[in-house]
């Protein structure tokens, strides 16, 4: 079985949730099973190693498992990227919209220093408007986000469409 293989076989489908007519890519089974972990980091790390990053941006929360093993594999730090009122010292902040509302990501004003380059970590990419204010959050504080890596991608919802164009784009799975 090759690593995609392995890492699609360990993800839980359930149906009807968070609402009716949804499934829901559960990576819970794949991130305890010890051979999928293996391979999901070992996809992340093959596709950023000897590419100069600086930094590897992790977005709450299942972002920080992936970007932080990441991060140590190529050498890199680790920047957090957090709902509000996470982080103890000043901050700066992006608003995206929700399906129903609004919410926030935001980051330590001296995170990162002008032009490092970044990038952003998050589990699944979806509709795409979490990771896009991730990327408009580092490039104000001063990164320069050459990429964005998710384990899982719902091609259906063409969350790639709402990231910056001018960024690399990297899947494991899709659904």
């Amino acid at each position: 079985m090759n690593a995609v293989d392995t890492v699609r076989d360990k993800i839980r489908s359930i149906n009807d949730f968070p609402k009716k007519g949804i499934i829901f890519r559960d990576i819970t089974t794949a991130i305890k099973d010890k051979e999928a972990l293996r391979e999901m980091i070992n996809f992340l790390t093959e596709k950023f190693k000897n590419k100069g990053i600086d930094y590897v941006a992790v977005v709450e929360s299942r972002g920080f498992i992936f970007g932080s093993a990441l991060a140590y594999n190529i050498n890199a730090g680790c920047i957090l990227i957090r709902k509000p009122g996470k982080l103890p010292a000043e901050t700066i902040s992006e608003e995206y919209s929700l399906e129903y509302g609004t919410d926030k990501l935001e980051i330590h004003k001296d995170a990162v220093e002008k032009g490092k380059k970044v990038i952003v970590i998050d589990d699944l990419l979806a509709t795409g408007g979490t990771v896009a204010a991730a990327c408009k959050l580092l490039t104000k504080a001063g990164g320069d986000v050459s990429a964005a890596a998710f384990i899982i991608e719902l091609t259906e919802l063409e969350g790639r469409k709402n990231l910056p164009q001018d960024i690399e784009v990297v899947s494991m799975i899709k659904y």
